[in-house]
């Protein structure tokens, strides 16, 4: 079976990793990964490198984000993706192409291939992020896949919603958290020496735009930098850089100036892998921004996450998410409240057993 794969950015690669890793020792299936969108962009870490590393037979190469983030350059990079990738599927077939999510880029690279019957599977359908316009893409996703699997039984729900089927609908669980009990962190000397990281509690922090209210983001961007700077008295904190949305600039701007302001306080990290980004969760005393990886991941790690503003708004979440406006005074509240909380006790709603497997198996079973 020829199966295509298609990787927008850093944070769906990790999640698909443990999948990749099963098909590629499997004889049964072909795979061909579809590389695309920040993948290719030095701005963002050029994670391209990292998959190259890992021996891939094929990696297919398309670039297509143009390098602003106002509204007409996401737009224009759109268009730009769906036509580019109207090129590559009248020249590339599959018995099946994996997607993931709900980034723009994803959507267009999906729609594309609409006109020419491509078999799309999608995993983490059915969510709900109100505070960003990638709720749309997502349904926009769904809507053009033939093979759902969902991270919950209620987003499963929400596909059969979405769809009016429930034919190949499959709640498998969030794939990112395949083998999560059995994960090892780097050791935490070797972690904190190569990061250049004090020996001190750390705060594990990301912040996107809010894509639907684009008027507020200038307001939000100050805000956020205001709280860090005060958090960054009591801790030491670690920064992913933010994805390529829509005025994700305006946030990097604000995230930057804290570096040059306290450059003690701060690390600024583009790309951490997987691995790393992972043991850096484990290393944390506490999340803090409204990056999914907060509500999807972090209750495995036993983490609080301090969640700010409406981006994930709508996504179900474990008990140990505390959820906050963007304004500075509840940030700071909301952090010291978790702070003293020590760690989270309680399930990850989206974790369950051998999610490649299943996957693999219901591949399988009905392809």
């Amino acid at each position: 079976m020829k199966l295509g794969v298609l990787t927008s950015s850093r944070a769906d690669y990790g999640i698909y990793l443990p999948l990749l890793q099963k098909i590629k020792n499997d004889s049964f299936f072909e795979l061909e990964l579809i590389a695309f969108g920040t993948h290719m962009s030095r701005s963002h870490g050029y994670t391209l490198s990292d998959i190259e590393k890992e021996g891939y037979n094929c990696i297919h190469k398309i670039s297509s984000l143009i390098s602003n983030d106002d509204e007409e350059s996401i737009s224009s990079s759109y268009g730009l993706t769906v036509l580019k990738f109207a090129d590559f599927w009248s020249k590339n077939m599959y018995d099946l192409v994996f997607c993931l999510g709900d980034r723009y880029e994803m959507s267009a690279a999906v729609q594309a291939g609409i006109p020419f019957g491509v078999k799309f599977a999608h995993l983490h359908g059915g969510e709900t992020t109100l505070g960003a316009i990638d709720n749309v893409y997502r349904h926009q996703i769904t809507l053009a896949s033939v093979l759902h699997f969902a991270s919950t039984d209620v987003f499963k729900q929400r596909i059969i919603e979405i769809t009016g089927s429930s034919k190949n609908v499959f709640s498998v669980g969030s794939l990112s958290l395949n083998n999560i009990k059995s994960f090892v962190p780097v050791e935490k000397q070797i972690f904190f020496d190569t990061y250049t990281i004090p020996n001190e509690k750390f705060a594990l922090v990301t912040f996107h735009p809010e894509t639907v209210s684009l008027n507020d983001n200038v307001h939000y961007a100050k805000i956020m930098k205001d709280s860090l700077e005060i958090i960054s008295v009591k801790m030491f904190v670690i920064i992913t850089m933010p994805n390529a949305d829509t005025q994700g600039s305006i946030y990097r701007e604000a995230i930057k100036n804290l570096k040059n302001e306290f450059p003690n306080r701060f690390l600024l990290i583009e790309n951490f892998g997987k691995n790393n980004y992972f043991s850096a969760m484990y290393y944390a005393e506490i999340l803090i921004g409204n990056t999914s990886s907060g509500i999807l991941e972090a209750a495995s790690f036993g983490k609080y996450v301090v969640n700010v503003g409406d981006r994930q708004k709508g996504r179900a979440q474990s008990a140990n998410v505390l959820n906050c406006d963007f304004d500075q005074p509840a940030i700071i509240a909301a952090v010291t409240e978790v702070f003293n909380k020590g760690s989270f006790q309680g399930e990850n709603i989206y974790y369950k057993d051998g999610v490649s497997d299943s996957i693999v198996k219901i591949i399988k079973k009905h392809l």
